[in-house]
């Protein structure tokens, strides 16, 4: 059902619009899930000049440049993966400029994502470089976390705590460099990242923070202090600010469940004060004895951060369809999956423009097929649940071109001579 349907009224005069424009490509028949909009229902989606330009049932096929049937389809606003390592370059074991991150165009469409945000793999020093080397060169929206550490992710080490390896030298997390290439780069640049580090010091925490105020934006924590509770760090964190790795189950962070399978009552608290949670699914940070009585609980993740890189891809992250089926197996209703896949990480990193089928958007867009069957999910501890349902992308829009399509849904039918 489409709730707060479009007066009929305004569908007659968008008809007429659309009637009058030439359509680059026209989506009909695919159940549309725009939660932005309170959109669920059975409608058509034309697309001109890169955009969206109406969202409606029955839109007239005349002046359509291509038609793509997408019935028994779900068609979305395109994912936001807002965690993954994407810094690619020669460098043997890094993360920054090196082959442990990954090429986003590489893995994006084919789970549907159109954006995706590099989660402080640089920082001010090495930033330029990656938008020059990555975020230029790839079709995939690439946004960032600026890491504090000036040079981002630069460690070797592939163990989830010494990512960044030695400690840092705090003269190089600079509050004033991290600001002035962020007010260069603002479009670009949505938080400050906050990563693995040594010592007993909050100062880097506190700089990160600072940072982040100082530009409106997000910090993104991914910190793994053994000599810090995980309260103290969500004590650190202001509304809005997220939390990633959230249902992760090693030795230097505190889990959000204790050993009696509750989840501690600060972590509920600081939910309620505005922390978000991400997932940050990765080699290491989800596992199910976590997940399943965090979600059962209350503890439900704001967005599905992959932790993207080349080693979660082949475990049991595999890509951002795969997180989001773990959660609809465990009972999240599908609507909320495509919420915390589409709109809510793009509230979460103050990017309105996107995670929506709004006229006049960005043509970002993701037509997901429901599967039904038999299926395994398997966690960062080796654990697997079964379920019966696994979203897959069958046709994916960035920017109103096809990048993405399965089943060659907008190809042209073959016919020989």
């Amino acid at each position: 059902m489409i709730k707060n349907s479009i007066p009929s009224i305004f569908l007659i005069f968008l008809s007429l619009v659309v009637h009058s424009q030439e359509i680059d490509i026209l989506i009909k028949n695919g159940h549309v899930l725009d939660p932005k909009n309170n959109i669920d229902g059975i409608m058509d989606v034309a697309i001109a000049d890169g955009k969206i330009a109406a969202v409606g049932k029955d839109l007239a096929e005349e002046n359509v440049k291509t038609t793509i049937d997408a019935t028994g389809l779900y068609v979305c606003p395109g994912l936001i993966d807002i965690h993954t390592h994407v810094f690619v370059g020669p460098k043997a074991g890094k993360f920054a400029d090196g082959v442990n991150s990954v090429s986003p165009d590489d893995f994006s469409f084919k789970a549907g994502v159109t954006t995706v945000v590099d989660a402080g793999t640089s920082g001010w020093r090495n930033f330029p470089k990656f938008k020059e080397q990555v975020i230029d060169q790839s079709k995939t929206r690439v946004l960032a976390f600026l890491n504090i550490a000036a040079d981002g992710i630069s460690g070797t080490e592939t163990t989830l705590s010494k990512i960044e390896a030695a400690k840092h030298d705090l003269d190089e997390m600079d509050v004033q460099k991290t600001d002035k290439t962020i007010r260069e780069y603002p479009d670009i640049i949505v938080g400050v990242k906050i990563g693995h580090f040594d010592g007993e010091s909050w100062a880097p925490f506190d700089r990160a923070v600072d940072a982040a105020a100082k530009t409106d934006r997000p910090l993104f924590v991914e910190c793994h202090l053994p000599e810090y509770s995980l309260e103290d760090q969500l004590n650190h964190m202001r509304p809005g600010d997220i939390i990633t790795h959230s249902f992760e189950n090693i030795d230097e962070r505190m889990p959000v469940v204790d050993e009696n399978g509750k989840l501690r009552p600060f972590v509920l608290k600081a939910k309620d004060r505005g922390i978000l949670f991400d997932v940050g699914h990765g080699g290491a940070g989800f596992w199910f004895d976590q997940a399943v009585p965090a979600f059962e609980q209350g503890l439900w993740p704001n967005s599905f951060g992959t932790d993207l890189h080349r080693f979660s891809m082949n475990a049991g992250m595999k890509n951002m369809l795969n997180v989001m089926s773990k959660f609809l197996t465990m009972g999240m209703p599908l609507k909320e999956v495509v919420l915390r896949g589409s709109w809510k990480p793009a509230q979460a990193i103050k990017r309105a423009d996107l995670g929506n089928l709004d006229v006049g958007a960005v043509a970002d867009i993701a037509l997901l097929n429901l599967e039904t069957g038999k299926f395994g999910f398997v966690d960062a501890g080796g654990k697997r649940i079964t379920g019966n349902q696994k979203l897959e992308a069958a046709l994916t829009v960035r920017e109103g071109k096809v990048v993405w399509d399965l089943n060659g849904l907008a190809a042209q039918d073959f016919v020989r001579n």
